[in-house]
């Protein structure tokens, strides 16, 4: 597959942006890839490694209010993480928030190691909480991480940024339970408007479509066994129904 770099990447940030998940099995991701390449998509490569590994450190409140938001289904929700990027070791503390008309708008800042547990030590890190998240720092406490490697595409007009989630792990803070999620591939299709993709057509043709799930909320479910999943619930049925018949 063609290569991109991440600085040509950087064309595709996308940090305002419509996002389409997908998930399916591992075992049909070889043949999406097929078709990606005779598609013209190209594949990010950093320091010749095309599948690299990301950890995500989310952040909530004592009473996880930004995944109750989510599980509960509310429309206009936020999410604040820590994300390392493990090929380069550079770490971001960032701010997610969905607006109700489905669009996601992303701020972020980088920050060292030594804070990743604990951004409040940084004046700037802390100022950028003040400025741009509804929850104060005092609020805010290490709940879970989802650890994982990435495959990232672009297409060839390098308007739309393909993020391919595989080897997803879990660890909770709170009680240090583990867990995982197996063969499951989470696909993130983001785009800056709602045009054509050629992506959505392969997966369509390989039988995998659209399906709303977070990781972080999974992070929570998976691991906190006191927690009410609601519609989480029958999330992971339908996860586990699609990795068993694959």
């Amino acid at each position: 597959m063609p290569l991109v770099t991440l600085d040509e990447m950087q064309a595709v940030e996308l940090m305002n942006r419509i996002d389409t998940k997908f998930i399916t099995d591992i075992s049909v991701l070889d043949s999406i890839l097929d078709d990606a390449y005779s598609a013209g998509y190209k594949v990010c490569e950093i320091t010749g490694h095309r599948l690299l590994r990301y950890t995500s450190i989310y952040y909530d409140t004592d009473d996880l209010e930004m995944f109750r938001r989510h599980r509960n289904g509310k429309k206009t929700r936020q999410k604040i993480r820590v994300r390392s990027y493990h090929i380069n070791g550079e770490n971001y503390l960032e701010i997610k928030n969905k607006q109700n008309t489905g669009r996601t708008r992303k701020r972020r800042i980088r920050i060292t190691d030594d804070l990743k547990m604990d951004f409040s030590k940084s004046k700037e890190a802390a100022a950028f909480i003040d400025n741009h998240s509804k929850y104060g720092r005092a609020e805010l406490t290490p709940e879970t991480s989802t650890d994982f490697q990435r495959i990232t595409l672009t297409n060839k007009a390098m308007s739309e940024r393909i993020t391919i989630d595989i080897d997803l792990n879990f660890t909770n803070y709170r009680n240090g339970i583990l867990a995982d999620i197996g063969k499951l591939v989470i696909i993130e299709v983001k785009q800056d408007s709602r045009n054509i993709s050629r992506m959505k057509a392969i997966l369509l043709k390989h039988r995998v479509f659209p399906y709303r799930v977070s990781k972080y909320c999974l992070s929570v479910i998976m691991t906190e066994h006191d927690i009410h999943p609601g519609r989480y619930k029958e999330k992971l049925r339908h996860i586990h129904k699609i990795t068993e018949q694959r």
